[in-house]
């Protein structure tokens, strides 16, 4: 998978380079540049916003510099993710259908956002026919300083769907937000007892078919908590 992000902090981006993520890469898994949006600016203050149309507290995203950007790196069957609060709910569901693509290509909003021509014009009929797809994402009912943290948050969700990309891919058989729509049940490891806590006596039983019966009605039961 090819994963390109574009910001006006790169150096925000610097922990993709860390971890499973970090090894994915040198392993040739996945492929990620970061790439800075202030490059195509043409002022000699590097501009990338200015003020709204209709008045309003503070800044958008000048549609030119993204373009000038975002031309040269969209490709057929790209996936344009522009993140913002008032995009659609990321979930594990699409984190599984972001792992199907080929290209995902982040664009990280800051102040009050890109200004909407962008979306809009990636959405015409001579980018459909590419076959690429633009997605408005948010992470959560909250606002942040720039959609940084949120590229972030939506790849590593994803690389780790990608076969190869984690040690033991029986660690998402089991783990939250699987297809059953239970989050995971409690771990426990040595010492069996810690600080007064014991670890649950099923756990030690050896009874495998106990074991789960137990995991799956522990899942269930965090399931009806968090609702």
């Amino acid at each position: 998978m090819k994963i390109d992000v574009i910001s006006i902090f790169p150096e925000y981006l610097s922990p993709l380079n860390l971890s499973l993520l970090g090894k994915a890469q040198s392993s040739g898994l996945v492929e990620i540049n970061v790439h800075d949006l202030r490059k195509q600016t043409a002022d000699n203050h590097n501009t990338v916003d200015d003020t709204p149309y209709g008045g309003g507290a503070g800044m958008v995203m000048l549609p030119e510099v993204w373009g000038k950007t975002l031309d040269p790196m969209l490709e057929e069957n790209s996936d344009l993710i522009i993140l913002t609060p008032a995009g659609k709910k990321f979930t594990q569901k699409m984190a599984e259908s972001f792992a199907k693509s080929s290209h995902l290509l982040f664009a990280c909003g800051r102040y009050e956002g890109i200004d909407d021509r962008v979306r809009q014009h990636y959405c015409q009929p001579e980018y459909q026919v590419k076959n690429i797809r633009v997605h408005e994402v948010s992470i959560g009912d909250y606002v942040l300083g720039g959609g940084e943290v949120a590229a972030m948050v939506i790849i590593e969700a994803v690389t780790r769907l990608i076969p190869g990309v984690l040690g033991n891919p029986l660690s998402l058989a089991e783990e939250s937000h699987n297809d059953e729509g239970y989050l995971e049940y409690p771990n426990f490891t040595k010492p069996q007892e810690w600080r007064g806590i014991a670890v649950p006596e099923i756990l030690l039983s050896g009874n495998h078919a106990e074991i789960a019966k137990w995991r799956k009605a522990q899942a269930e039961k965090r399931a009806k908590e968090n609702l």
